[in-house]
């Protein structure tokens, strides 16, 4: 399983992170890398973080850390490792985030654990203001449920049954995945071998109608994980570009629809630009659009998809 399975694993790297990079003064890169399993990229991305943790939420004494490309340099680890002292309202912030997270879907239990016994003590030792924090509360909404099937099954290795929405074709569709990890690029996604296509797919939490664990095993083929640090969807420079203008009633295709740029019109609209290695299969998306949106560019797709539109509309007028 990937290192990057989900966001808990890698608050456990990074956490292991500082105790290791303490004790080895200029690691090099590729070394603290291979170490954790991780590609070069993905540490970097670390390192990019922990220069905004530390022990005060005032900041002052953050993580000192940075790196040339090659070598990474700690330059306060001293000042870090001294006595931590909490003012009331650090506290009670510490303990509202930390039951809140002792509640998060997905944690393993022995995480749980650790995690109630942190409280426990930092109660202890902050007295009225773990009264005070008793008040507030925290919880996570939305695709939780899914998020904590889909961390059970990486774990256990086993194959998951989905119905999934996919907005191109508009429609619901039943599958086995298994799931190969889980991982953060403005939405929560989920990387699986697809049974049904035979093919790597990903899949958007939010847009899972339903999900089972099923007990068959999950075996997904040994394939490449991809570089995800430049965006989920990285289009060829070859792929024809498409330009769709859409009125107020048609910006959620800003949302389902990875693009380049999305320009503010003056009815409320977007005019929308993104690449496509099958501008034609854009068509569909002209249909459901109606009067909310068009293809303007390129002229011939845009022709095509005004054919498909007369041609729908006569087959619906000569219906009895």
């Amino acid at each position: 399983m990937a290192a990057q399975a989900n966001a808990i694993d890698r608050t456990r790297r990074m956490l292991s992170l500082v105790t290791y990079l303490r004790e080895r003064p200029g690691a090099h890169v590729a070394d603290v890398a291979r170490a954790f399993g991780v590609s070069e990229a993905e540490l970097i991305s670390d390192l990019d973080v922990l220069p905004l943790c530390g022990t005060s939420f005032r900041g002052g004494d953050l993580l000192d850390i940075d790196t040339d490309g090659d070598r990474i340099w700690w330059h306060n680890p001293d000042d870090v490792a001294a006595p931590l002292r909490l003012a009331a309202d650090e506290a009670t912030a510490l303990l509202v985030a930390a039951r809140a997270v002792s509640t998060l879907p997905g944690l393993r239990e022995g995480d749980r654990q650790a995690l109630l016994r942190v409280t426990a003590k930092l109660e202890a030792a902050a007295g009225e203001a773990a009264a005070s924090s008793s008040r507030l509360s925290v919880t996570f909404e939305a695709e939780g449920g899914v998020f904590a099937d889909v961390d059970r099954a990486i774990s256990e290795r086993r194959r998951l049954w989905l119905r999934y929405y996919s907005p191109a074709r508009d429609e619901l569709t039943e599958r086995e995945v298994d799931p190969i990890r889980l991982f953060t690029v403005g939405h929560t996604y989920m990387e699986a071998w697809c049974r049904l296509s035979e093919d790597r797919r990903t899949f958007r939490l939010d847009r899972v109608a339903e999900i089972r664990v099923l007990d068959e095993a999950s075996a997904p083929p040994e394939i490449e994980v991809r570089d995800l640090s430049a965006g989920l969807v990285q289009p060829s420079a070859d792929d024809p570009e498409v330009v769709i203008e859409v009125g107020p009633g048609g910006r959620w295709v800003a949302e389902y629809y990875p693009h380049d740029s999305a320009e503010e019109l003056p009815d409320g609209g977007l005019r929308i630009t993104l690449r496509t290695p099958d501008p034609a299969s854009l068509r569909r998306l002209a249909l459901r659009l109606g009067r909310d949106g068009r293809i303007t560019a390129p002229a011939g797709l845009a022709d095509s998809a005004r054919e498909a539109a007369r041609e729908a509309l006569a087959a619906y007028e000569a219906q009895p």
